[in-house]
């Protein structure tokens, strides 16, 4: 069959655009279907939204050539220290700390606002040739066919591919319409995200408080700002989103603390529902998933873009590779090596961010005693606070070429 082009992504989110580069740039063509206008993320204002990145998304950025666009937005995070907190009380002694200068390639990581991202991802698309970028636009219908894939869009075109790509989110529709089903649960908790000002320097360090009711991170932005993802049960969250400006910073002060000096809100606020929704396959016939629409997890340790940036470096990996021995990209058991490499990884820290989200949310003191003693044994034993600061920063296991900073 007549192909438009070899890739279709559904999806114009982070994880799309990433892929669409990293495939473009190996000699794939791939259309991007973006559901939002072209401009909307990439306004100048701060719309709540920023990243922790891992070491090795940092190198998959630099890899496909969008990191140059980024480093002066981006902000080095140092040190990440973690606490249990109790809102008034201040925190207790950090349990954990992690020091990028015990890795050999500092620091932890980088924060990073979704504007300045989204922004290089589209500029970078918009210079290349091998990428089609349709605005405004959804997948609404799919159809294997003899060779392909073909795609119906909200518009009424018709496009056909070798393959079709879900990065689509939580509620991925190429992923209900490929068959494959979902599970997980609500977690009766809201994140509450605001950027906040603050007198002090934040020198770099991500803090993690875990107060009885959701955890509360505070990450570095460039300047003396910070990202805020407050993590509140449901009902109390509802309250708190409806204050105004004023009253939710003297809800938040006791639980934010006066290390930082005098806070300030230094954007609108945001509140995002929090649930945990798993794909039970990655792949079907012409069809894989990467994202979002493949793991929906908790953001108690920052890993969602991550592990999504993690699916693009594997799945372009498979891709090019088989591309290349002249494989058909869209045939199931080539889309089942993709699978297979990220299946396990990912779903086992979406499970092990919930049980810590279950552990770490509630004031059981023998939970407390007992979770604080764990922590501050892998605190106090190199090797292994060391091995922990790998797996958070992508550097352990079986690490796809772009995540290790090569080409393709």
């Amino acid at each position: 069959m007549k192909h438009d082009s070899d890739v279709i992504v559904a999806g114009g989110g982070l994880n799309g655009p990433a892929l669409a580069l990293a495939l473009a740039q190996a000699g794939l063509s791939v259309t991007v279907v973006d559901a939002t206008p072209a401009r909307q993320r990439a306004a100048d204002e701060f719309d709540g939204r920023a990243y922790a990145l891992a070491v090795a998304s940092q190198k998959l950025l630099a890899a496909i050539g969008v990191w140059p666009a980024l480093a002066t937005d981006a902000q080095p995070m140092m040190d990440v220290k973690a606490a249990d907190g109790r809102p008034g009380e201040g925190a207790a002694p950090f349990f954990l700390h992690f020091d990028a200068r015990e890795l050999d390639q500092p620091p932890v990581g980088y924060m990073l606002e979704d504007r300045f991202l989204y922004r290089a991802f589209l500029e970078a698309m918009q210079g290349e040739p091998r990428i089609t970028l349709i605005h405004d636009t959804s997948v609404t219908a799919q159809e294997e066919a003899p060779g392909g894939i073909v795609v119906t869009l909200s518009d009424g075109r018709k496009l056909a591919a070798q393959l079709l790509v879900g990065a689509d989110g939580r509620r991925s529709g190429v992923a209900e319409r490929a068959g494959i089903s979902r599970e997980g649960w609500d977690y009766g908790q809201t994140a509450l995200v605001a950027a906040i000002a603050h007198e002090k320097p934040h020198e770099g360090v991500a803090y993690q408080y875990f107060m009885t009711s959701g955890p509360l991170a505070i990450l570095p932005l460039k300047g003396n700002r910070s990202s805020i993802v407050w993590s509140e049960t449901r009902e109390r969250a509802a309250a708190i989103a409806a204050l105004d400006d004023a009253d939710f910073l003297e809800v938040l002060r006791p639980r934010f603390g006066d290390f930082l000096g005098e806070i300030s809100l230094a954007g609108p606020r945001f509140s995002y529902p929090l649930n945990l929704t798993l794909a039970r396959a990655y792949a079907a016939p012409r069809v894989a998933l990467i994202g979002d629409a493949a793991h929906g997890v908790h953001p108690i340790a920052g890993q969602g873009l991550n592990l999504g940036l993690r699916d693009v470096g594997a799945l372009a990996q498979v891709l090019v590779e088989a591309m290349r021995r002249g494989e058909d990209i869209g045939a199931l058991d080539i889309l089942e090596r993709y699978q297979s490499w990220r299946r396990f990884d990912s779903t086992s820290l979406a499970l092990g961010m919930d049980a810590v989200n279950k552990l770490f949310s509630n004031d059981n003191p023998v939970l407390r005693a007992g979770r604080d003693l764990g922590m501050g044994l892998v605190n106090a034993i190199p090797g292994l606070r060391q091995n922990f600061m790998r797996q958070a920063a992508g550097l352990s296991g079986d690490v796809p070429r772009l995540l290790q900073g090569r080409a393709l």
